[in-house]
This record gives C-alpha cells, structure tokens and sequence, in this order.
C-alpha cells in the first residue's frame, strides 16, 4: 500500500508527539479510497470488524511501535476493533477517531469569548452518546500545548493511545472514548510546544477525584434526584435583605469524628443526618461550610484548591453532597459555601504551569504569586481564566443548588500591592493599585449569581467603598460584607478587664459610625479560634465564672447589634479548646452545666432573633437601630 503519511509523520504518531492525530488515524481519504489507521501499542494484531462483529479484513503493521492500517472495504461506515494482545487476549473496541466532534459551533464560539455560562456541560469529562455510541466525552483546555492525551486503566495509562483533537481558534483539545463511563479514572498527559513531557494534570474541570497519591480524576454522572423544589422556586431573583440571616460556620472535617473507627470522618450523608439535625434544632437559617471544592492539602482546611468544580473526596461521592444540601432545604435550612477565586496551589498536578506556560497564572512573580501563601494568583485578563472561575460559581448553585457563595480573600484580589513592599508590584493602567480585572471579575461574578437567586458574601477587610454595593451604581455587588472593624473592636475590648474598659467604649461604639455603609455581616469567623489565638472564651477575661458570664454577654451585644450574624461550629457551646481541623470538636463539655448554658443561650438568641422582625428587618439602614 502506498503510504499517505512520511516516514517522520509516522514516527511521529507511533512515538506519541503527533499534534494532530484526527489527521491521520481512522478513516482516511487516499486518493480514490478510503483506509483506516489505528494505533495500537499493545497489540500484537488487528482486525476490521464489521456492525455485527464479522471480520471484514486484517490491517498490516505499518510501524513496528504499533501502528496498523488497511484498505476499508466498499460502503462500510460503523466498525470495530478485535485486538490480539502478545499474550493471546483478544478484545473488541471502536475506533475513537472515527468520532466527529461534540462540540458544537456556538460552544466553541462562547468558550473563545469567555462568556460560556455552562462551561461545565462543555470542558471536563461527560458521559454521552455519539452516533450511537455510549462513551465519555474529554476536553480540556490547553493552547500552548503540542499533544494532550487522555490517560487512564482503560489504555493502560498510554498517553500514545487517546491523543486528542485541537480547535485552534480556543486551544480546546477533545476526544470521544467509546466504552469509558462513571468510576473511569484518568488524567491528561501534556506536551508543552518544544514536546517536553510535562507532569501528569488533573483535569481543571472533573467533577470527582480520588484522593492522594494518585489524585486521578474520576468520570462522574448524577443520578440524584431532588427534592426540595419548594425551597428552590422561594429562591428571589433579588436578595432580601430583610429577612433573618444566622450561619453556622463549619469545618465538616472536624465538626463531629468517629472514634471508634480510627477517627474517620463524618461522610455527607451522615452529617444530612446528625449535622442538619444539630443546626435545625439550634435555630439557625443557614450553614456555611468551609472549602469543600477539592485541595490536596488537609491544612490549608480547603482554601487551596485544586478542583473548583469537584466536592472532595474525603466525604463521599458528589451526589453524597447533592443529599446533604437537599436534606438542608427540606429542613428550611439554606447552604453557603465558601469558594476561593483569589488563588491556587503549585502543586504540580493542578493549574500551574498547566500546558508548559502560565495558563491561569501571570508569568511575571509581581502579579501572579501571593507570597504571603506560596500560591499563585489567577489572571483576571484572560477571558478563559474568568470562564472558569465563573462556571465554578454557576456550577455549585445550578448543579448542587447552593445558596450563596463566600468569597474567601477578597482584599487580595482588589489591590495589586496587597502584602507586597515597594518595587514587588506593578500598577494599573492608571497608576494606581487597584487590580481593575479583578474588580471586573468580582462585579461580574455577583451579577450572574444574584440572576440565580443566590447571594454572595465577601471576606474584604479593607476600606474599599461600596463593597454591598450594586454594580450598577459602582460598587462591587455583593450582598453582604463581613464586618471585620466590629469583630477585632469588640474582641479587644471584651478581652479587657471590666476595671479597665471605660476607657475603651469606643471599641464597642464606633461600630454604629459606619454600620450602615455597606450591608454588614457581624462575623466570629474560624479565624478568630485558630494561629495560637485561642477559643472566644479564651479571650474573655477572668476566673472560670467571669468568662462565661462575658462570653454570654458577648453574645447578647452581637445579636442585639445591626448586621446578619456568624459564629463558626464551637462558638455556639464555648469550646475552651483552640479550633483544630485534625480532631472534633469537644463536644463532651456539654455536660457541664456553663458548656450547656452557653448552647442554650445561642439557641434563645436564635430563636428571639427569627421571632423578632426589629432584630433583623432594617438591618442596613439608620432608622433601624437606636441607642437605649
């Protein structure tokens, strides 16, 4: 047979760094016929199958590292391949690259612009019917790249085997696997554009993960069926400011533990049962939960991640999570979750440097790494980054039906010299230290949460103006601010001796001066219980007596105070302990009389506060509130 493709084309494809394996595997168009190639690495022979499994003809080796090819026989459009391995197995597979694409026109259109609001229907793993045929469909993002494959048990973890298609105008590259489906595991096997062997990367958009060492992502399809359909239709198109809003914050790592089974976790399923339970009964409107999207780390508790559209592992599946959230709803309970555009980890498996150059980070250290915790900053220039942080936030509130979404870090986003000395930034268009992308990330993000009926949250420390602010009238647009001048003022002065106070009520007063510029969440964060500071009663001053009674205090002040409320998991029974994430919480002091009187006092405050409209109605407003 005359060969279609050089000597080097050949070697190129057999030894796995042809950039563009749909040319010149499957079907193929040879002057007045058509041929078929295969690669085949494993195999010691190949055969054309026909649609109902007769063999139509043998194709010859035309490369000893597993390269096959035939003439195809007149009027034959569906085949399959029997492979005869060197150890005398025989199998039946089809031919990925007889496959046209999955994406459609105006998919690629919309991931070029970066404006794809379902991204993650589009990139990532999903299982799917092509002609016909049940597969997985993989596509990823990688422009600079001169090979991506898809590696996993089903091709012996080959990258030569499942090479993929580029759509040069986005730098999308895809394949259809026919026969891979839901518990596959995979990866992507990259080589940058000199045809370096790059690590081995996670899929930025899989849906599931195992967990480490291997940290293979995991073909995942839903099968939950939802039923909170109530909840969901009360969902306003515009947040209301004017209803009571009491979080419970909560590490799911550490809330509760199984002793008796060396210490495991809780799963999902198990805290829809017992946490739901605990938070309904203590009065509660909502849960925060802390990072839940994938990070390989269990220290930084979540704030690293590595897949930000994936529940972790370490509590089941992602329908597990699915149940947990809808077992909330039909309790009347709404779910926040906290959720970290700011930046990523340096894992090699993750983002960086994800095809051989800075993809989703900056090149230049001034503008794409955060010293203060060692990762690297997405950049909020490129239209593709944004897409992908912004179908993260679409996907847990369309597809898992959250809330509202916290933004974890929201300062160091805003201003390009955040934590950085003179000479380790560089300035804006203008000068100045505002990161304008960034503002235009975040205004974007809250307008296409706030469509959804969701709220969002933002941990911003600074005195940026008009962070509660709707977009439209300059201001970022988030629903709520949380007030971090009220925690440290009121912190510091309960931390004093009664002796001593009158000489800082302004620690308790000066809150009222500004409570109203912006809609304010009174927050008693994780922050505030972790790093060598202690347990909020820890803080309070006094004999054993005295703290509880100024912790109970505390409390009253808080939920007498203009502002949404927050207390992370502990807070609400006085642990005396620091907060650690390795072990749960001391639940066993409630069987002390002062534990058990801080938890019920919470569980009054809560229900006075939902009881009360005075309490929470005007919230943001001065005509809310007066001094007695």
């Amino acid at each position: 047979m005359q060969p279609d493709i050089s000597a080097a084309e050949l070697s190129a494809l057999a030894g796995g760094i042809h950039g563009n394996p749909f040319a010149v595997l499957g079907p193929q168009r040879q002057g007045s016929r058509r041929i078929i190639r295969t690669l085949q690495p494993q195999a010691r022979s190949v055969h054309l199958l026909d649609a109902r499994g007769a063999v139509l003809t043998e194709l010859k080796p035309e490369h000893p590292d597993g390269v096959f090819v035939a003439v195809m026989p007149p009027r034959i459009r569906r085949y399959r391949f029997r492979i005869t391995l060197y150890s005398g197995d025989t199998y039946d597979c089809e031919d990925p690259y007889r496959f046209p694409s999955g994406l459609g026109e105006l998919d690629l259109h919309l991931l070029r612009e970066g404006t794809h609001e379902r991204i993650y229907e589009e990139l990532g793993a999903h299982c799917i019917k092509l002609s016909g045929v049940a597969g997985t469909r993989f596509s990823v993002w990688a422009p600079n790249a001169k090979r991506v494959s898809v590696i996993g048990s089903f091709n012996d973890w080959d990258g030569r085997r499942h090479a993929m298609r580029l759509h040069p105008g986005n730098g999308i590259w895809e394949i259809f696997i026919p026969d891979v489906g839901p518990g596959d595991q995979y990866k992507f096997e990259l080589l940058d554009a000199g045809g370096k062997l790059l690590p081995l990367k996670s899929d930025p958009y899989a849906q599931y993960f195992e967990g480490p060492p291997g940290n293979a992502a995991v073909v995942y399809r839903s099968n939950h069926r939802w039923r909170d359909s109530g909840w969901m239709q009360s969902r306003s198109s515009e947040p209301r400011l004017d209803q009571p809003f009491a979080v419970y914050e909560v590490h799911l790592g550490s809330w509760q533990r199984v002793p008796e089974d060396d210490n495991r976790y809780f799963s999902y399923r198990e805290l829809a049962d017992k946490l739901v339970a605990y938070v309904k009964d203590m009065g509660y409107t909502h849960i925060e939960l802390l990072p839940v999207t994938e990070h390989p780390f269990d220290g930084s508790w979540g704030y690293q991640p590595i897949g930000l559209y994936a529940p972790t592992w370490r509590f089941g599946s992602p329908d597990d999570f699915r149940y947990l959230v809808d077992c909330c709803h039909q309790k009347g309970i709404g779910v926040l979750l906290d959720w970290v555009p700011a930046h990523f980890p340096r894992d090699e498996h993750g983002l960086s440097r994800f095809d051989g150059t800075a993809l989703y980070e900056h090149e230049d250290p001034r503008k794409g790494a955060h010293a203060d915790w060692g990762t690297l900053i997405f950049n909020y220039g490129r239209n593709e980054v944004c897409n992908y942080l912004l179908g993260s936030a679409l996907y847990w509130v369309n597809e898992f039906h959250i809330d509202g979404i916290r933004v974890d870090a929201v300062a160091s986003m805003l201003y390009l010299d955040y934590s950085r000395e003179d000479g380790e930034w560089l300035p804006n268009e203008h000068g100045g230290n505002e990161h304008l992308e960034a503002v235009g990330f975040i205004r974007r993000l809250n307008e296409l949460i706030h469509r959804e009926g969701a709220v969002t949250l933002a941990e911003e420390s600074t005195a940026w103006p008009g962070v509660s602010r709707p977009v439209y009238s300059g201001g970022l647009g988030f629903t709520y601010k949380w007030n971090m001048g009220w925690m440290n003022d009121t912190l510091s002065y309960m931390s004093e001796d009664p002796v001593h106070r009158k000489y800082h009520h302004d620690k308790m007063t000066f809150g009222l001066v500004y409570a109203f510029n912006e809609n304010f969440m009174l927050p008693l964060s994780h922050d505030e219980v972790v790093h060598g500071k202690g347990s909020l009663l820890g803080k309070m001053p006094g004999d054993e007596w005295q703290r509880f009674a100024n912790l109970r205090a505390y409390y009253g002040i808080m939920y007498g105070h203009p502002g949404k409320k927050l207390l992370f998991m502990g807070g609400e029974f006085a642990q005396s302990a620091e907060w650690s994430h390795d072990r749960s919480l001391d639940w066993h002091l409630l069987q002390y009389p002062l534990h058990a009187g801080i938890q019920a006092l919470v569980r009054d405050l809560n229900a006075l506060y939902r009881s009360c409209p005075a309490l929470y109605e005007v919230d943001f407003d001065g005509s809310g509130f007066s001094w007695l």
